[in-house]
């Protein structure tokens, strides 16, 4: 079975980021980058897959030159090899020309079977994956914290709030996105890590693919980024412990407007 994972790099959370006031919104000369978290999950689910039923892993990743790195990361955990597209005719994709370029790419592979994170940790879009599967007119389950595959048959159950848990059957192939606790995530052996250096990376052009991709085919622009304003400052009350009870009461009902 051919195998697809959607990987994605992003800021570490650990990073400051900095913002310059163009469109590019970041400067990210001291940003450190690393595998989208839920990605992992998606990782690692592929490779229980293949580990079950046979077949190989693709990696596919969309981005600038640096995102091998996270693709390098993922063939260190076992997958096969990777799919980067890092030409410049994906600059400025919004979330419908990444997931139409990614849909085709993974068309153009044989993927019969795509895994994702639930959302990618820097803009929380969490459109990508489900774009994908629509293009492709594949099922798409969402968030799953479990999966069960019996030939081409996968039941998969997700978390819904309040306690409740969706238990969904799917029919291959479809598009998974991951949720924390699918799995736990194998870490990249030294074994591993100096097999991905070897692992066989494919690259595509928008051309190569024939999509509508980059800026100037975007439906959706970012013009800018700013600091939210600066929080007000506290108030501190004196006196009486009692008046004061009284007067955080009169502030949170005519001034905060909360009671």
């Amino acid at each position: 079975m051919n195998i697809g994972v959607l990987l994605k790099q992003v800021p570490d959370t650990e990073s400051r980021i900095k913002i310059n006031g163009d469109a590019n919104g970041i400067e990210d000369g001291d940003i450190k980058w690393i595998v989208n978290p839920y990605d992992e999950f998606a990782v690692e689910q592929a490779l229980q897959v293949k580990s079950a039923v046979g077949g190989e892993v693709v990696i596919f990743s969309l981005g600038s030159s640096r995102t091998l790195d996270a693709a390098r990361t993922a063939l260190a955990m076992g997958a096969d090899r990777a799919v980067i597209l890092d030409d410049d005719g994906f600059a400025g994709s919004d979330s419908l020309g990444v997931a139409a370029s990614l849909a085709k790419a993974a068309q153009e592979e044989g993927i019969e079977l795509l895994f994702a994170g639930k959302q990618a940790i820097d803009d929380d879009a969490v459109q990508v994956p489900q774009i994908v599967g629509t293009l492709l007119e594949w099922p798409v389950a969402t968030a799953i914290s479990s999966y069960e595959q019996d030939g081409d048959s996968v039941t998969v159950k997700r978390e819904v709030g309040g306690g409740q848990t969706e238990v969904i059957k799917v029919t291959l192939p479809a598009v998974f996105t991951a949720d924390k606790g699918l799995n736990s995530p194998r870490y990249a052996s030294l074994p591993g890590i100096m097999k991905a250096k070897s692992k066989p990376v494919k690259r595509y052009t928008a051309d190569d693919l024939g999509v509508e991709a980059g800026a100037d085919n975007a439906k959706v622009t970012t013009d800018g980024y700013h600091m939210p304003p600066p929080r007000p400052a506290g108030r501190i009350l004196d006196g009486e412990l009692g008046d004061q009870v009284k007067e955080l009461v009169k502030l949170l009902r005519q001034e905060a407007k909360v009671l």
